[in-house]
């Protein structure tokens, strides 16, 4: 019986979704333009964090660890040398 009651609750739920009251308020051309470089913004954030976490994990499978860099700069002497 509850796949009957959550059918019943997501049907309730979708039903006051689709009520629309009048908004009674203007949005000028500028929030269109402003909405979708939120957007963007908001896409280009999760790409950097999905992109960054992809690194670490496919780093950790390596076996590689986090360094401090000092690995990369064996070559040249340290300045306090």
């Amino acid at each position: 019986m509850r796949p009957h009651r959550a059918l019943r609750v997501a049907f309730l739920l979708s039903a006051c979704l689709l009520i629309a009251s009048p908004a009674q308020a203007y949005l000028d051309p500028g929030t269109g333009s402003m909405l979708l470089s939120a957007v963007i913004g908001v896409a280009a954030a999760v790409a950097l964090a999905v992109k960054m976490f992809w690194y670490r994990l496919i780093g950790l499978f390596r076996g590689k660890g986090r360094g401090d860099g000092r690995e990369e700069a064996k070559g040249s002497p340290a300045a306090d040398e």
